[in-house]
Order: C-alpha cells, then sequence, then structure tokens
C-alpha cells in the first residue's frame, strides 16, 4: 500500500478571496436590508431569511465535500488493492 497524500486543492489567496467575498455578499445584503424603507417586522424577515439561506448554503457545501471525500476515499482504497495484486503477481511463474 503506498503513503500517497491527497494533496490541498485549493491556494490561500483563494481560500482568502472566498472568505472576503463572502463577508462582503453578507454585509452587503445586510446594509441593504438594514437601509430598506420598510416596516421593521419585514426587515427582520428578511434577514431571518438571508440567515437561513446561509444555514443551508455552508450545510449543502459540506455534504458536497463530505460525498466527494468518500469518492476519493474509495478510489484510494480500490488502487491500493490493485497495487497489491499488481505486486504479488509473478507473470513468470508456471502454471
Amino acid at each position: 500500500m503506498s503513503d500517497t497524500r491527497v494533496k490541498p486543492q485549493n491556494t490561500a489567496a483563494f481560500h482568502g478571496q472566498a472568505v472576503v467575498s463572502f463577508a462582503l455578499a453578507l454585509g452587503a445584503t445586510g446594509v441593504g436590508i438594514f437601509q430598506l424603507e420598510a416596516d421593521p417586522w419585514v426587515r427582520a424577515f428578511l434577514g431571518i431569511a438571508v440567515l437561513y439561506l446561509v444555514t443551508s448554503a455552508f450545510t449543502l457545501a459540506k455534504v458536497v465535500r463530505d460525498r466527494q471525500e468518500a469518492g476519493q476515499l474509495v478510489s484510494r482504497v480500490d488502487q491500493a488493492r490493485l497495487e497489491k495484486l499488481l505486486a504479488e503477481h509473478d507473470p513468470f511463474e508456471k502454471l
């Protein structure tokens, strides 16, 4: 079995850009709701809706990531089994 490690796919700059983008989008939405000329209950409803949308997006991203990681693990196990079979196989062995 090999000790190959899964390489990280995202750079620190990409991660930082995603965090800043998320913070700006959430902040802009919050300011927009706060500045909206509507009753307080309407703004509160929109604020709760935005929070629900954000938590749902995080949950969806986690489920997609977990499913992808599970697929990689199965693929690595299958690769290890194949490597073991190939290492044990002697093509010059008489039958």
